[in-house]
């Protein structure tokens, strides 16, 4: 585990308005007949605010970042895809190899083989959600944890962003990796919200942050998203960066293939061994 980091607190003194102008305290002389007194200058009216630019909408947000991301033409070409890389932690040396299937309309499984830990999957077959890893077994997943799976597994989740969370607000900017981003706040019908940061310019989701509810129990997370690259029409993260505190890692693809058949019971959840005698 990495150990706590110190976070430098910057306090930011703002003035804000003019000072105002000192008053004369000498006494002025009285004016004469030849030398009429002179008129004070005219004070130079304060410049206006520039008014900051007003956010875009929910639905100019989104719209973009559905055609950024390849549009729905091209989405609806693929009905499968499969994505290969590597898996890298932050704080150890715990490095292997990711691989992720993914089949229209819901089912996805993640595969993540790391040497000196053994194999880490998760599974949605369109109903039922499950995780395997040498720690904990092989396990059911339940409640918002499901939910969380559930939307991710939708294989047209860029097209169907409105429908997974029926509750988007704006909440304003931020900069992800050097540039500037407009926040919404993504509420699905179960399970915790999701702040989700799109790129101004290109209009991509670049970071996702939500409180993930898992076996430790509740988890921020921060997910990073970067490296898109157009693969069949879609733009695909070749690098996805997850943060969840006390542990972070990395999954860089070198490999993503779509429309590869995929046997629907590769996402099930495998059969329990039968127990040793």
């Amino acid at each position: 585990m990495r150990t706590k980091t110190l976070l430098a607190v910057c306090l930011v003194a703002i003035c804000a308005g003019a000072m105002p102008i000192a008053a004369q305290t000498s006494q002025t002389q009285p004016a004469t007949a030849a030398q009429p007194a002179q008129a004070k200058p005219a004070t130079a009216p304060a410049a206006a605010a520039t008014p900051a630019a007003p956010l875009p909408t929910v639905d100019q947000i989104v719209d973009k970042y559905q055609q950024a991301s390849g549009g729905k033409e091209a989405w609806n070409k693929l009905t499968s895809r499969v994505e290969k890389g590597t898996f890298e932690m932050d704080q150890m040396a715990a490095d292997g190899t990711q691989e992720i299937y993914a089949k229209a309309p819901n089912k996805e499984l993640f595969v993540t083989d790391i040497p000196s830990f053994g194999v880490v999957q998760r599974g949605f077959n369109g109903t039922a959600g499950w995780s395997d890893n040498p720690q904990t077994g092989l396990v059911d997943v339940t409640g918002d944890e499901l939910g969380a799976m559930k939307r991710e597994a939708d294989f047209y989740g860029v097209l169907d962003l409105r429908s997974l969370y029926p509750k988007m607000t704006v909440k304003g900017k931020d900069s992800v990796n050097g540039k500037d981003a407009y926040l919404v706040e993504a509420v699905p019908a179960e399970g915790a919200p999701v702040t989700m940061a799109f790129d101004a310019a290109s209009g991509l989701l670049v970071r996702a942050q939500t409180v993930a509810d898992g076996p430790m129990g509740k988890t921020d997370v921060v997910t990073t998203l970067s490296d898109y690259r157009e693969v069949d029409g879609v733009q695909v993260p070749f690098a996805i960066h997850s943060d969840l505190g006390e542990i972070a890692f990395t999954i860089k693809l070198t490999d993503v293939k779509h429309n590869v058949a995929i046997d629907d019971a590769k996402f099930n959840k495998p059969a329990t061994p039968p127990a040793t005698q």
